[in-house]
């Protein structure tokens, strides 16, 4: 506003009536004192009392460290665990022969090199493979050739390498990585599609290998099909809901945790689930600032893709009390009252041959626009003189400089 104050001014002095000057003037002062309401209204998470921030939220990887190494890798996961990663996030499908394994897309085609393997097969489904089929494909060289966030070139010679050698990792394996580590794990699972001889018991087939590779007590059971059964089976699952719902049908379904879009969370939800034990998990949060508003907000795990840089903040990136918040604000008003104050005189000094009150034109000759009116004067006085017949140019003579004298009348 203090920017858009500079043109407001020099037009408003310029104006000739004055009911042009008060429209001009009331409508500027209405939409600035309306912006400095507005902090008034503003409201973020961060705005805290002093002593109520609570814990940082827990770091879950997703898929790994995908800016470390190639997506839903064992590499990748590695890298989380290195970077102190809390959790790793997953995608899991069955293969024909009933190896569930780790794959987001519902193809092999971004992130494998089916097109080079099996290139009359890039458009079947990622589970319409078996797992001898799945083990021929390369799952990391796609990371260095497309660089998905830049940050390949910063990688090791020796990291480079082992990105480049990747493969389709299976369920056990990356189950293995988490045991190991005792870290969190979180999956999702698709379902195969119609045709695949494990559609109807793909859910107990990914049991299977998860009581086989890891305390249940890891587990956050993403999979809302048959969650009951699934309850009953291994109550030790951490059954975890990717749906808001009211407190009666989570506590129904034994939801212990949410996890959910960061944009649909707000604080007050998240205070009310946590006060009957249900956790919050915000994802994919991967910038500063936005995981700076999630701690603030209290969420107790976010998914993020760049777990080695969330894991070094110590405090968020901005925290004040209500207090010190008004006082910014307060202090920010003046300073912008006073500069658009400071633009109004300096055009007022610079017109103030031409007061604002006045309706006339004729003050403009004791303003400092004078000097320029009679010099234009000057021009135009000049260029309607006489000149001397005998000094203009005639056709063959040599050219003479035209000099204008004033005619005597």
């Amino acid at each position: 506003m203090a920017v858009l104050s500079w043109p407001i001014a020099l037009h408003f002095f310029r104006m000739n009536k004055k009911v042009r000057q008060i429209a001009v003037l009331g409508l500027f002062l209405s939409a600035l004192f309306s912006l400095y309401l507005v902090p008034l209204g503003m409201y973020s998470p961060c705005i805290k009392e002093a002593g109520t921030l609570g814990p940082a939220p827990t770091l879950i990887g997703h898929r790994g460290a995908p800016m470390l190494a190639p997506e839903n890798t064992i590499m990748s996961f590695e890298k989380a665990v290195e970077a102190r990663g809390q959790g790793l996030e997953t995608d899991v499908t069955i293969s024909y022969d009933g190896v569930p394994f780790l794959m987001h897309d519902s193809t092999l085609r971004r992130t494998t090199n089916v097109e080079d393997v099996f290139p009359n097969r890039t458009h079947l489904d990622a589970s319409m493979f078996t797992w001898t089929e799945l083990q021929q494909l390369n799952a990391g060289s796609w990371f260095l050739s497309r660089d998905p966030f830049g940050t390949a070139s910063s990688l090791s010679d020796e990291d480079r390498l082992q990105a480049q050698n990747q493969s389709v990792p299976s369920l056990a394996q990356f189950l293995e990585v988490a045991a190991k580590s005792s870290r969190l794990v979180l999956f999702d699972l698709r379902r195969p599609p119609y045709g695949h001889p494990y559609r109807q018991s793909y859910i107990n087939t990914t049991l299977e290998v998860v009581q086989a590779h890891i305390n249940s007590s890891q587990v956050l059971w993403l999979p809302s099909e048959d969650r009951k059964l699934v309850h009953a089976v291994d109550p030790e699952l951490q059954q975890t809901s990717g749906e808001k719902a009211s407190i009666q049908e989570l506590t129904d379904e034994h939801i212990v945790r949410l996890n959910l879009h960061y944009s649909s969370m707000s604080q007050q939800q998240i205070r009310k689930y946590l006060s009957v034990n249900i956790s919050t998990n915000l994802y994919v949060i991967s910038q500063p600032w936005l995981y700076t508003l999630a701690w603030c907000a209290g969420a107790q795990s976010v998914t993020t893709n760049s777990i080695h840089i969330l894991s070094r903040m110590s405090k968020p990136l901005f925290l004040m009390t209500p207090e010190e918040y008004v006082l910014m604000w307060i202090l920010t008003d003046v300073v912008s009252a006073v500069l658009i104050f400071a633009i109004f005189v300096f055009h007022w000094w610079r017109e103030r041959g031409l007061p604002f009150w006045s309706g006339s034109r004729q003050t403009h000759e004791n303003g400092p626009y004078s000097k320029f009116r009679t010099e234009m004067s000057d021009v135009w006085s000049i260029s309607s003189v006489n000149v001397r017949p005998d000094l203009r140019s005639t056709p063959g003579s040599p050219s003479v400089p035209h000099l204008p004298t004033i005619s005597e009348e």
